[in-house]
C-alpha cells in the first residue's frame, strides 16, 4: 500500500487536475486498518485541495470487499460494477473533460459496448478494468481510455489520435513483472492533443538476464561475466535495488556440464553483490538445455542412446501421463502433503520439467565435457 501513495503526492501538484485509478488498489482484508488508514488519508489530503479521484475497481478492490461502516470521501468517486456512470471533471467550477467509468463486474475483459456518454464537446475519457483489443476499443468514440488489470506498462495509439494506455503498477512484485514501474501523468493541450509522461518510483526492479556459453567464454570466466553484467545493470537502473534471475542458455549439447557449481556461483554472487547499497541480488542460476541433441547420440546402442530415445518418445506421447507419484512412492515415507508436492506436476511445467530432466541425464550419462564421446 505504501506504494500507493506516490499517485497521491503526484496528484498533489498544481498542474494535475484529478486523479484516476484503475483497480487492484488495495484489498482491504489484506491491508489491514493500517492500510485502509494510508488510503483515507491520501483521499483526505486531496479533498483538502480540492482534486478528485475517479475509481474503478478491480479483482482486489471489488466493491463486496469495502467495509460497509467506512465511507469514502466526497471527492472520490468509485465507479460500479454493475453498469457505467457518466461524470464530468471540474476545473475552477467548469467542466473541462468527461469521465465514463465501471468497475470491474467479475468478467476478464472489458464490456466496451456498456460504455456510452452524454453527447459533448468535451474531451471523452474511458475508465475500465479488465482485457481489451484495439478492434473493441474502436466501437466507442473515446478519446482516451485509462484501463486497469495489467502490471507491465504498455498503451494503444490509434491512427485516428485516441489513446488507450495500462499505466502498470507502482511496483514490479515478481520476475512476471520485469522492468520500470510507476505511474502516467496524462496531458492534454487546448487543441486535444495527448502526451504521456512515465514517471517511475519503484525502489527495486526484477530483471531476468540471460547468457550463452559464447557470453562465458568470451569474459574467461562466469564470474566475470556476472560482474559485467551487474555493472551494465546498474547503470541503466540507477540507485534501484535489483533481483536478478540467471538463465543461461546452451546452444551446443557438447557443452553441457561445462558450468559447474551453480550453487556456489550463487552464494558468492550474493556474497559480492548483495550487501552494496544499492543492492544486487540473484535469486537463481538455471541451465535452458539445447533445443535438439546429436542424432548420432540418439543412435548410439548404449545407455545414453536409450535414454535419449525414451524420452523423445515420452515427449510426443500425451503429456497428461506425466505422472511422478509412483517415483515419490518408492522414496522413503513422506508427509501427504510433500508427497503431492513432488509427484503432481502443473501443467503449466511438463515441458520444461521433461526438458530440464533430459538435460540432468545426458549430463549425467555423458560424463560432462571433452570426455571423447
Amino acid at each position: 500500500m505504501e506504494s500507493c501513495l506516490v499517485y497521491f503526492d503526484a496528484a498533489l501538484s498544481d498542474r494535475i487536475d484529478f486523479l484516476v485509478l484503475t483497480g487492484d488498489l488495495i484489498q482491504p482484508q489484506a491491508a489491514g486498518p493500517y492500510g485502509l488508514s494510508l488510503l483515507l488519508d491520501g483521499f483526505e489530503r486531496l479533498r483538502e485541495k480540492d482534486k478528485a479521484v475517479y475509481w474503478s475497481a478491480g479483482i482486489a478492490d471489488d466493491h463486496a470487499f469495502w467495509p460497509e461502516a467506512i465511507a469514502l470521501p466526497d471527492n472520490v468517486t468509485l465507479f460500479p460494477s454493475t453498469q457505467t456512470r457518466v461524470v464530468s471533471a471540474m476545473r475552477s467550477g467548469r467542466p473541462i473533460c468527461q469521465l465514463v467509468g465501471r468497475s470491474c463486474d467479475g468478467k476478464p475483459r472489458v464490456n466496451v459496448p456498456s460504455f456510452y456518454g452524454d453527447s459533448t464537446d468535451l474531451f471523452r475519457i474511458g475508465v475500465a478494468y479488465g482485457d481489451v483489443t484495439i478492434d473493441a476499443l474502436s466501437e466507442e468514440p473515446f478519446d482516451y481510455w485509462a484501463l486497469g488489470g495489467r502490471h507491465q506498462r504498455s498503451f494503444f495509439e490509434h491512427e485516428d489520435g485516441w489513446i488507450a494506455a495500462y499505466p502498470g503498477t507502482p511496483q514490479g512484485r515478481s520476475l512476471d513483472e520485469l522492468g520500470h514501474h510507476g505511474y502516467q501523468v496524462v496531458d492534454v493541450d487546448a487543441n486535444g492533443t495527448i502526451r504521456l509522461q512515465d514517471h517511475s518510483v519503484d525502489t527495486f526492479r526484477y530483471c531476468r538476464v540471460i547468457l550463452s556459453e559464447q557470453d562465458v567464454a568470451t569474459q574467461g570466466s562466469l564470474e566475470n561475466l556476472i560482474g559485467e553484467r551487474i555493472y551494465r545493470l546498474q547503470n541503466e537502473h540507477g540507485d534501484r535495488h535489483l533481483l536478478i534471475a540467471w538463465e543461461i542458455h546452451i546452444s551446443d549439447p557438447t557443452e553441457l556440464g561445462a558450468i559447474k557449481n551453480l550453487d556456489g556461483i550463487l552464494q558468492w554472487s550474493r556474497n559480492e553483490y548483495g550487501a552494496g547499497s544499492p543492492s544486487v541480488w540473484s535469486l537463481s542460476f538455471t541451465i535452458e538445455p539445447p533445443p535438439h541433441y546429436p542424432k548420432a547420440w540418439r543412435e548410439e546402442d548404449t545407455i545414453l542412446g536409450d535414454f535419449l530415445r525414451a524420452s523423445i518418445k515420452f515427449q510426443n506421447r500425451d503429456q497428461s501421463a506425466l505422472d511422478l507419484m509412483p517415483l515419490v512412492e518408492q522414496s522413503p515415507p513422506l508427509a501427504s502433503a510433500m508427497t503431492r508436492h513432488l509427484g503432481e506436476v502443473p501443467e503449466s511445467l511438463w515441458t520444461e520439467t521433461l526438458s530440464q530432466a533430459t538435460r540432468i541425464g545426458v549430463e549425467l550419462l555423458r560424463g560432462g565435457p571433452g570426455n571423447g564421446r
